[in-house]
């Protein structure tokens, strides 16, 4: 019997790389190519015009429409020159993908003709359909109007022959609809809580930046097997498949060479991903066969979004074109390291990086200290919600599985910066700091300057950990919108700022000398935030009996996780700080649960229609072959001498019986499950149902399945193995 797995796993390893035509440009030389970057501002726009625009994109000055028309003609004319004909609104709804409608340059001429044309009314805000994006109820289906609006901050980009304008995305009535318009809102609280905080320690501080460094892990299969599995088609991830017998345990593929096919993808990837100005700079593999990882220059977090959302996209386009798929699953395979989207996030100003060590002076020191206590402050008291914020039903298959931060959010410092924390904790109030007449202030802090960038140790159990001037927020999936995690870390952060600043200036209001009402203020803080401080194995049953008693939140169901967003402390937060009012968390929330509740869905319909239509079918053939062979054997030899010789087949025979009964059972309860669930109403008890009901059943019938693709012969099993998935070359 001839199997198409076999034919096409021939055929993958028979495919080599594509010729990846270099530029003759070195890399600095073509970086940016296709993006209207300030430079090619400068030479197609009006002085004026270039002078107002920067303003705006550096100082946040609102946005004259009176010069729209003449970015909209100098964009035009350079895109025109390098042969684009549409142009789009690129934004990022709440389906973690991003979105675009393309509208051709023309115009009718009123003669029967037609004209190019590009207005700046155009350029700065459109009405695309809203009606069939994720709203969690904000409005209606049947109130379609919304509105996408320019984001000048983040630079036009060109896509093969199409213009695209990253934007804002917002309802008829206002609600933000997307990733993006909260995300802004979020670094304009920082900014403005931590320059109020920095201009304590140096009075000429204008602007806080938050940066983001994301190092995007991701697998790449073979297409012709990826086609050949219907789980990884429809669902990102193999909803079964025993483990390989050689897989990750060696650790010889971390780091390893990378394979010719991959390199060549790489290499194409990276020379696309800088043309359009994707600061590109380290490529690796990663723990698991056929992972690997790619990781850019840090920027400020809006562009770095933008640009994460843009290489995922792309990302796609050229696997197809190499004949690989991207799996951006945080878990495609069982058995081995899933994929995170680690975020390194700092906060630096105009003048230099806040979260850096040792500074100049020791104002600067002190400085380090009380933003990095705040930082841990705003995570501490939201804890809950920083876990909420990367959940998602993929992502839950990753966390905790000792491979990934666990589902519990704590920090790790180091031994050093724990240390002097503690230290300026319990330190004697007057020994801690002295006044030094016109030399200032000495502060009992001179540890500070040995505590260089490499000399913090890493922690791979730790979601948030301080990585030197940095810190590393592990948690966050591979396939996630890091806009997610940071609009709550911003919010949290800025939040911790305020409140920080508002004691500090009701100390000095009495009398209290600045610095001294700092340091209070800081120790007071320093004990408060302790509970989220964790220095040791993140994977250990004691750490979850620990945390527990720390009050931190170690809930795992995905759906009641997310019932955080929605708790009294996180609406004030995000309110206080205008980032989101209670109704657009509400609606969210309804996304969330929505979302989650389609992707088990979608999962247990895969699931069961594999299991009837492949598995149960080849395994029950196999089954009648052996029971031929036994019958045959009956025909030849004496009944005690083919008992003998057919037990090992009867006891196959038997097993495939018992566990394609169990898997024929268990299907048809998944099904009654999923028309239980489907009645429900409400969309959280509706997740809850699909949580706590039917994503358990995935996990049995799994089994299962996995145990007969060890009993049935190679030969017949249609679908391609993990040995074959994960390790073509």
């Amino acid at each position: 019997m001839a199997n198409l797995r076999f034919e096409v796993v021939a055929e993958a390893y028979k495919k080599k790389p594509l010729e990846v035509i270099t530029p003759v440009e070195r890399p600095s030389e073509f970086f940016g190519k296709y993006v209207f970057n300030r430079a090619k501002m400068y030479k197609y726009l009006p002085a004026d015009v270039y002078e107002k625009l920067i303003d705006v994109i550096d100082n946040g000055t609102r946005l004259d429409r009176n010069i729209a028309d003449a970015v909209a003609m100098g964009m035009k004319k350079w895109a025109n020159e390098n042969g684009v004909t549409h142009y789009t609104h690129w934004f990022q709804p709440l389906t973690e993908g991003t979105a675009e409608k393309h509208d051709a340059f023309v115009e009718p001429d009123g003669k029967g003709g037609m004209i190019e044309e590009f207005s700046g009314k155009l350029l700065v805000q459109q009405e695309p359909d809203a009606s069939s994006f994720p709203s969690g109820g904000i409005r209606n289906t049947f109130e379609a109007r919304g509105y996408s609006a320019w984001d000048p901050t983040s630079p036009v980009f060109i896509i093969d022959d199409t213009l695209c304008i990253p934007t804002i995305f917002i309802s008829y009535t206002g609600e933000s609809l997307d990733y993006k318009a909260p995300l802004l809102r979020s670094l304009q609280a920082v900014n403005s809580s931590a320059a109020a905080v920095a201009q304590y320690f140096d009075p000429q501080v204008k602007k806080v930046t938050c940066n983001l460094g994301w190092e995007q892990e991701y697998f790449l299969v073979d297409e012709s097997l990826y086609f050949a599995r219907p789980d990884l088609m429809l669902t990102g991830r193999t909803l079964m498949g025993h483990d390989s017998a050689k897989n990750q345990q060696m650790d010889d593929h971390y780091f390893g060479t990378i394979p010719e096919r991959v390199q060549a993808f790489m290499k194409d990837l990276e020379i696309q991903a800088l043309e359009l100005g994707i600061p590109c700079k380290t490529r690796h593999n990663e723990v698991a066969p056929n992972q690997f990882e790619l990781a850019p220059i840090f920027e400020e977090t809006n562009l770095a979004v933008d640009h994460n959302m843009l290489l995922m996209s792309l990302m796609k386009k050229v696997a197809r074109k190499h004949s690989f798929r991207v799996l951006l699953h945080e878990k495609p395979f069982a058995g081995v390291n899933g994929s995170g989207k680690h975020n390194n996030w700092s906060l630096s100003t105009d003048t230099g990086v806040l979260l850096h060590a040792p500074g100049k002076t020791q104002e600067e020191n002190l400085r380090f200290v009380v933003f990095i206590v705040e930082t841990l402050m705003g995570v501490y008291r939201h804890n809950g919600l920083l876990k909420a914020s990367i959940m998602s039903a993929t992502n839950a298959h990753r966390l905790g599985g000792n491979e990934a931060p666990p589902a519990i959010i704590s920090s790790f410092l180091g031994k050093q910066l724990s240390s002097l924390l503690e230290h300026i904790e319990k330190a004697d109030k007057e020994e801690l700091f002295s006044m030094a007449g016109k030399k200032g202030i000495e502060l009992d802090i001179a540890r500070i300057p040995q505590l260089l960038i490499d000399n913090t140790d890493r922690n791979r159990t730790s979601p948030f950990a301080f990585t030197g001037n940095r810190f590393e927020f592990r948690a966050v999936g591979s396939e996630a919108n890091c806009s997610s995690a940071l609009i709550v870390l911003n919010t949290a952060v800025a939040e911790a700022l305020v409140d920080f600043k508002a004691r500090v200036d009701a100390l000095i209001s009495q009398g209290e000398e600045p610095t001294h009402a700092i340091i209070d203020i800081l120790r007071e803080d320093i004990r408060t935030c302790k509970p989220i401080q964790f220095e040791g194995n993140g994977y250990s049953e004691e750490w979850m009996e620990e945390a527990q008693r720390r009050g931190l939140d170690c809930e795992t169901s995905c759906p009641l996780v997310f019932d955080r967003y929605l708790d009294e402390a996180s609406v004030q937060m995000f309110e206080s700080q205008n980032v989101m009012q209670r109704n657009e968390l509400e609606a969210r929330n309804e996304v969330k649960w929505e979302t989650y509740t389609k992707k088990v869905q979608i999962e247990a319909r895969v699931l069961g229609d594999i299991c009837m239509n492949h598995i149960i079918p080849v395994a029950t053939h196999y089954q009648s072959r052996l029971a031929k062979n036994v019958q045959s054997m009956f025909d030849i030899f004496p009944r005690e001498k083919a008992t003998s010789l057919t037990s090992r087949n009867v006891k196959i025979i038997e097993e495939i019986a018992e566990r394609t009964q169990f898997i024929e059972t268990e299907v048809e309860e998944l099904v009654n499950a999923r028309k239980v669930a489907n009645r429900i109403e409400n969309e959280r008890d509706k997740a809850i149902a699909y949580h706590d009901t039917i994503a358990p059943k995935l996990e049995t019938i799994r089994y299962q399945v996995d145990k007969l693709e060890l009993l049935v012969a190679d030969e017949l099993w249609t679908l391609p193995k993990y040995r074959e998935l994960l390790f073509i070359r």
